[in-house]
């Protein structure tokens, strides 16, 4: 259960750093407010999934889904560049998440 926590604090977490982007700053109400609740219950999910999870693998996994997210959000809603150096880098994010999840007991 701490797993399905931590992967969906991590899709929270995409959802908070794309309304920040529309919030222009904290510039425009509505987006800003949706920023800050949707931050809270990311960080709300990741505190519950550490209570059972090592600090270094449930912060690597949920910055982990957060940046490769924010990425594939990025490209798709926001028109950002999809260059094949920044998908390997994205790719490479991947493989050190999915390698932390398969050495974490």
């Amino acid at each position: 259960m701490a797993w399905i926590a931590l992967f969906v604090a991590g899709l929270f977490e995409v959802v908070w750093a794309y309304f920040m982007k529309m919030s222009d700053g904290f510039s425009r109400p509505i987006p800003t407010v949706a920023t800050f609740a949707f931050m809270f219950v990311s960080f709300g999910l990741l505190g519950w999934a550490m209570k059972q999870l090592p600090l270094g693998t449930s912060y690597m996994v949920w910055t982990g889904i957060g940046a490769v997210g924010a990425f594939i959000v990025g490209i798709v809603m926001l028109g950002e560049s999809a260059s094949a150096m920044r998908i390997a880098a994205a790719l490479l994010i991947v493989a050190g998440i999915a390698m932390m999840k398969l050495a974490t007991p």
